[in-house]
């Protein structure tokens, strides 16, 4: 397998007896660390695992997936999709957070070029948006940067900061309703912020179910403002 390198840190120091610069890379392949200079560190390359404990630092590994599963954009794709998974909605936001400490906005399960991803959407206690792709097999990171072209909503933000349920929350409220796909705070639904969550069932029927993030409550999304016509509500 050819192999590729990440830098993970680059750090050069001119050290007063001899000036010598060291530079430390992470392979994504082996987990080591070397020194230019000839020495070795230990790396810190545990993969995230879903209801595992943070062991430490997120490892971008700018990697494939550990599902190949293609994007062909077909009939029954969200249920290909749903079906493969391993990591689920709350578990990938585990994982996200583990990456980037903040609030998670948004997780989008998607089959791409890496393969089938979790792709969440973070606001960092660092105050900027950040965008993460976690592997839905193990909830390993393969990428994450922060997103320069994000527009700077302070509505969404103050939403965000002030929800009493999270993104997990959500997710494991509208569970019973099949695999949650998708999880959103859309801070403008008639000028009220909400949690947007998607299912689908093991038949492959879809659902839009509305979380409120003060109260949790969950409700059916009204009918306009759903993605199919089989949606049942949330009393099914």
């Amino acid at each position: 397998m050819k192999r590729h390198l990440i830098i993970a840190t680059a750090a050069a120091a001119a050290l007063v007896a001899g000036g010598t610069v060291t530079a430390v890379a992470v392979s994504n392949d082996t987990g080591s660390a070397s020194a230019a200079s000839g020495g070795s560190l230990p790396a810190q390359t545990s993969p995230h695992h879903a209801g595992a404990q943070a062991t430490g630092t997120a490892q971008v590994q700018d990697g494939r997936s550990s599902i190949r599963l293609p994007d062909d954009d077909t009939s029954g794709q969200d249920l290909r999709e749903a079906k493969a998974a391993k990591v689920t909605a709350p578990d990938a936001a585990a994982a996200a957070l583990k990456a980037v400490p903040g609030t998670v906005t948004g997780l989008d399960l998607d089959a791409d070029r890496p393969g089938l991803v979790w792709d969440a959407d973070v606001l960092g206690k660092d105050g900027k948006w950040h965008e993460i792709t976690l592997d839905a097999g193990n909830a390993r990171v393969l990428n994450q940067h922060v997103d320069q072209d994000e527009d700077d909503d302070a509505q969404e933000r103050a939403a965000a900061r002030s929800a009493r349920t999270d993104a997990a929350a959500a997710a494991r409220s509208a569970a019973s309703h099949g695999t949650v796909t998708s999880v959103d705070l859309d801070d403008d639904d008639h000028g009220k912020a909400v949690w947007e969550v998607e299912t689908t069932t093991h038949n492959g029927k879809e659902h839009k179910l509305l979380v409120d993030p003060q109260s949790g409550k969950l409700t059916a999304a009204p009918a306009d403002d759903s993605d199919d016509d089989d949606n049942d509500g949330a009393d099914d």
